[in-house]
């Protein structure tokens, strides 16, 4: 680890996001869904020691945004030695050619970037191969609320066509809820983050459409700049990196 990595104090990160996620939930409208949220800690570019302090500390799920940084971690010595209950979520761009190197990648939890019919589909068809049992692959649908070329996901009028997708024809996945990127440094101080309000409206309407249970479709968006913000909007997911594990170098992609 660097000399910046060693000075993190990772177990203090946590429970400060923790704390912040509690307070947020205090404020959430009532009207909501009262799913309590779960915490992905984003590990990407960060060793394997920082991830087991942070599995040491109770947490339990990790999100990574590229399968080959995932699949070296997930059979990392130390992760199957000291962290034999990880979670990992997938919360990157998925190409076709990675398929199955992420699907073989022990403890897989979820892949949260299903970004159109045609990646459902050869997940479902590849999942077979990997899972153990007759155990389902949670995944969730990514929406492109922002409308930015450079982002992926579907368009939010696309959202019942691609569920009803997974749900129809994909018998191996197993559909979670949506998901969302958004644009990075929203100013809240003019309003809720527009990009929430997408995906709240595009759960509300998946749910009439298919007739799915509100309660039961997650949201995942927020990370550290806005996690709290989307809490309060109905986020039943956060991806928070930095606040937990350090900053990143000023050059790198944002994604938590």
């Amino acid at each position: 680890m660097s000399s910046a990595e060693t000075q993190v104090d990772v177990m203090l990160g946590l429970k400060n996001v923790l704390t912040k996620i509690e307070a947020a939930v205090s404020r959430r409208s009532k009207d909501l869904p009262q799913i309590a949220p779960r915490l992905v800690a984003v590990s990407k570019i960060k060793p394997a020691a920082l991830i087991a302090e942070a599995y040491e500390a109770g947490q339990r799920h990790f999100g990574e945004n590229y399968v080959n940084e995932l699949a070296e971690k997930a059979v990392d010595p130390l992760i199957l030695e000291k962290c034999k209950d990880i979670k990992w979520h997938f919360i990157g761009h998925l190409q076709t050619n990675k398929i199955n190197k992420l699907l073989g990648s022990p403890n897989l939890f979820m892949v949260e970037t299903v970004h159109s019919e045609k990646l459902a589909t050869n997940l479902n068809k590849q999942w077979p191969k990997y899972r153990k049992n007759e155990e389902k692959l949670p995944v969730m649908v990514q929406i492109n609320t922002s409308a930015e070329e450079a982002k992926s996901g579907i368009e939010p009028s696309e959202t019942t066509k691609v569920v009803g997708h997974v749900l129809e024809n994909c018998p191996n996945l197993e559909f979670k809820g949506l998901m969302t990127i958004g644009q990075y440094d929203y100013d809240t101080t003019k309003g809720p983050n527009p990009d929430f309000l997408t995906l709240v409206k595009c759960r509300q309407e998946v749910c009439e459409n298919l007739k799915l249970d509100i309660n039961e479709v997650e949201l995942s968006m927020g990370m550290s700049t806005d996690f709290e913000h989307a809490i309060e909007l109905g986020a039943t997911t956060v991806r928070v990196g930095s606040t937990i594990f350090g900053a990143r170098p000023a050059n790198y992609k944002h994604v938590a």
